[in-house]
């Protein structure tokens, strides 16, 4: 894991706890220094899920026995396409861990 500015840096985004989060390094190789992202379904532009002001459930779902993350809005559709959340290491990770019980999360 490592801290990724929600707005990056690059783009006027503040060195300060309310603009950092903890990312994965390939999360924050595909993000990039974009915040504004495309939703696929609509072609809009919307901003990245912010995890310290957005809940997860309103904007994510999960699927395929907890293995793939579906984007239920919006900004979940756009954040699961741009960070490809459901790429294939990812998606085999989270069998592994739903058959150890340790996932999905209970938040």
């Amino acid at each position: 894991m490592e801290f990724d500015h929600l707005v990056p840096r690059s783009l006027g985004g503040p060195t300060t706890e309310s603009n950092l989060w903890l990312a994965c390094s390939f999360c924050n190789d595909h993000k990039s220094n974009r915040f504004l992202i495309v939703d696929p379904k609509t072609g809009s532009n919307v901003r990245i899920f912010n995890p310290r002001l957005q809940k997860w459930v309103e904007h994510f779902a999960w699927s395929e026995g907890a293995t793939r993350i579906d984007g239920t809005t919006a900004t979940g559709r756009a954040t699961v396409a741009a960070l490809q959340l459901n790429r294939p290491g990812l998606v085999l990770a989270r069998r592994l861990w739903v058959a150890a019980g340790w996932h999905p999360p209970q938040d």
